[in-house]
C-alpha cells in the first residue's frame, strides 16, 4: 500500500465521525429513464425522461410540449402502465390523444375548474314545485267564500287615519349612512392547497389550486407511472406564484413512488426541484405545400440535466454534447414522405 493511500485512510478514519468520506467523492446517482417515443429526443437525453423525478417542459404555445408529453404517456400506457393527466387549462383533446396511441382506459383525466352548476340551475328553473300545481283551497269569509273582514269592522280607525292624512307635515331630512367606497388593493398572497379556496377570486388561481391538490392526492395514493401537470395555458405570472415548497414535496414524493412527473409550463417554475429542464422553441412550419398545412418541426433544448447517465468524470473539459433536438410532426392528411 502506497503512502498516499495510507495517509488518506488515516485522515478519513480520523474524520469519520465529523465528515464522512472526507476525501472520497460520493458516487453519482444514476436514475433509470423511460423512452419518450421520439428518436431524436431520446438520443439527446441518452434514453429518455428520468424515472422518479420531476421533468419540466417549458416553451410558448404550439411549440411541441403537449405532443412530447402525449408520446411519453402513449409509450407507458401501451406497456400496460397507468398514467394521470391533470388538465389545469382544460385543453386536452381525448380524440387527439387516442390518435397518438394513448390507451384512454389506462389514463386518468382530471379536469380542473369544470362545474355543472349552470346546467343544474337551468333544469331546476323549468321544474315547478308541487305546491304550485295543487288547486288553492276555498277560503270562508264574506258572502260565502269572499275575502276581507266584516263590514262593521272596516269603519274602526277610519277617523284617525283621515286626521293623520290631512294634518300638516314638515319635511324632515332623512339621515343616510355614507356609502363606503370599495377599494381593490393588489394582493401578493401565494396559492394555498389547503382545504379552503384561494383568497384571490380569479379563475386561474382556483384552477391552479385544484391541480396542485389533485397532484398531492395522486402522489399520496401512488400507483401511477407518470403524472402530467398541464399548466401550459396558464400565464407565467400566475404559475410563478406557486411556492417552491410544493415542487420540492413533489420531487420527494416522485422519488419515493418512482413515478415520473411532467410539468408543462410557459416559464420555469420548479427551479432546482426539477431534475430535467427542457425548453421548446417556437416550431417551424413545414413548407412542403403552398396551400395545405402539412405539419411543423419542433426544436427542443436541454437547459438543465442534473444527473447525466455516465460514470466517467473527465479531468479536462471535453467537447460539448448535442443539447438540441429536432423532429417533424406531420398531420394525418399529409401522410408519410
Amino acid at each position: 500500500m502506497s503512502s498516499a493511500i495510507a495517509i488518506r485512510l488515516q485522515i478519513e478514519s480520523a474524520l469519520a465521525q465529523r465528515i464522512p468520506s472526507a476525501l472520497t467523492p460520493l458516487p453519482r446517482m444514476i436514475r433509470p429513464v423511460s423512452a419518450t417515443g421520439i428518436a431524436s429526443l431520446d438520443e439527446m437525453l441518452q434514453g429518455g425522461l428520468p424515472v422518479g423525478a420531476v421533468s419540466e417542459l417549458t416553451g410558448p404555445e404550439c411549440s411541441g410540449r403537449t405532443s412530447a408529453a402525449l408520446s411519453f404517456v402513449a409509450r407507458l400506457t401501451q406497456a400496460g402502465k397507468v398514467c394521470a393527466w391533470i388538465d389545469v387549462s382544460n385543453a386536452l383533446d381525448p380524440s387527439s390523444a387516442a390518435a397518438v396511441g394513448v390507451d384512454l382506459e389506462r389514463l386518468l383525466w382530471v379536469r380542473c375548474g369544470v362545474t355543472h352548476r349552470s346546467k343544474e340551475r337551468k333544469s331546476r328553473s323549468f321544474a315547478l314545485p308541487e305546491r304550485y300545481l295543487l288547486p288553492t283551497p276555498a277560503k270562508q269569509g264574506l258572502h260565502g267564500g269572499g275575502f276581507g273582514p266584516h263590514p262593521r269592522s272596516e269603519a274602526n280607525g277610519l277617523s284617525q287615519a283621515v286626521g293623520e292624512l290631512l294634518a300638516p307635515r314638515c319635511a324632515e331630512p332623512q339621515r343616510r349612512a355614507p356609502k363606503k367606497l370599495e377599494t381593490f388593493a393588489p394582493t401578493h398572497q401565494t396559492i394555498s392547497i389547503s382545504g379552503k379556496r384561494p383568497v384571490h377570486p380569479e379563475k386561474p388561481w382556483s384552477r391552479i389550486a385544484d391541480g396542485l391538490r389533485a397532484t398531492d392526492l395522486l402522489l399520496q395514493g401512488g400507483g401511477f407511472s407518470a403524472i402530467v401537470l398541464d399548466m401550459a395555458g396558464i400565464a407565467g405570472d400566475n404559475a410563478l406564484r406557486v411556492p417552491l415548497s410544493h415542487w420540492h414535496r413533489y420531487r420527494v414524493a416522485a422519488e419515493r413512488t418512482q413515478s415520473s412527473i411532467l410539468l408543462l409550463t410557459q416559464h420555469s417554475c420548479a427551479k432546482s426541484s426539477a431534475e430535467l429542464l427542457l425548453h421548446f422553441h417556437a416550431a417551424d412550419v413545414l413548407h412542403e405545400e403552398t396551400t395545405v398545412f402539412t405539419g411543423f418541426q419542433p426544436k427542443v433544448e436541454v437547459v438543465r440535466q442534473r444527473f447525466a447517465p455516465t460514470n466517467v468524470i473527465p479531468l479536462r473539459k471535453g467537447p460539448q454534447n448535442v443539447r438540441t433536438a429536432c423532429w417533424q410532426s406531420r398531420t394525418a392528411w399529409a401522410g408519410r414522405r
